[in-house]
Formats: structure tokens, sequence, C-alpha cells
């Protein structure tokens, strides 16, 4: 066999192995376990059986990594979570997320902004449902606000998009 073929084989053999330069040498140490990826968040979605545009907002919720159960209701207005929601707040869903309300189409980026902070509110919600808001997305978005709301019902803006 020519100097050129041994190499060759013996790379062909490492790469079948599964063994490359110092990962030789720990091939009899035990492997580390994978790291656990984070449990997913859970968020209960209160909205109407034949909404279209919040079935799309869990979707985005979803594809973020959110676990959504979704309860569909015809009188949003019984929900006692949703009544704790300013009513110039309210618009076609209600979501329980942690120790949160998030009302209407929220950006899914704002609600992990929100958990990792830890602000001290009751929630937060996207007034009107805005063209350009997940979940209603079309031509021409228009800005808006995502409205932070206390348990007192005061308000103020906790972001603009």
């Amino acid at each position: 066999m020519t100097r050129r073929r041994s190499t060759f084989a013996l790379a062909m053999v490492i790469l079948t192995a599964g063994l490359s330069g110092d990962a030789a040498q720990r091939q009899n140490k035990p492997a580390a376990p994978a790291a656990k990826p984070p449990a997913a968040q859970a968020v209960k979605v209160y909205l109407r059986p034949t909404c279209g545009c919040c079935g799309i907002w869990v979707e985005h919720m979803q594809k973020a990594g959110f676990k959504v159960t979704r309860e569909p209701l015809q009188d949003l207005e019984s929900v006692p979570e949703r009544q704790r929601v300013p009513a110039q707040l309210r618009t076609c869903h209600t979501a329980v997320v942690g120790d949160y309300l998030v009302e209407g189409h929220v950006p899914v980026d704002l609600v992990q902004k929100m958990l990792k902070e830890r602000p001290k509110i009751a929630g937060i919600a996207v007034p009107g449902m805005p063209i350009g808001s997940p979940g209603m997305e079309g031509p021409n978005p228009r800005p808006y606000s995502i409205i932070a709301f206390q348990a007192d019902g005061k308000t103020s803006e906790y972001a603009r998009r």
C-alpha cells in the first residue's frame, strides 16, 4: 500500500469510529449528558371558536416554543381572567401566560420580554386589532402601542411597533 493510500485508510478508520484528534484520547470517558431543553411555557388562550386571526396568533406563539392550549368560548366576558383586563383594552382573545395576562395580538418577543423582566404589572395588551400585529398581517401595516396594565386598571405604554 502506498503512503497516500495508507494515510487515507487510517483517516477513514478514524472517521468511521467517530474519533478525531483528542477525541480518540477521551474514548473511554463517559459522554456528558445532553443539556435538557427548557420546558415550554404554558399558555391558555380564551377565544371565540370561529376567530381566524386568533388562530394565527396562537400559531405565532407556538412557533416560538410556547405550549398553547385553546379554550374556545362564545362568551369571553364570562372568563374571570378576562375581567381583570381593563375594558378599553379588551379585544378578540385573552391569554394567561404564567402570572400575566396577554390581551390581543401582542408580538411574541414582547411576551418573552415580559416573562424575562417580570415587571409588576397584570399584563400587556394590543387594543384595536391593528393591521401589522401578529395574526393581523396585511398590506399597509400601521404603528401600534403595546399597553401594560395594572391590577387597578392603570395603563402605560410598554412598547411601540
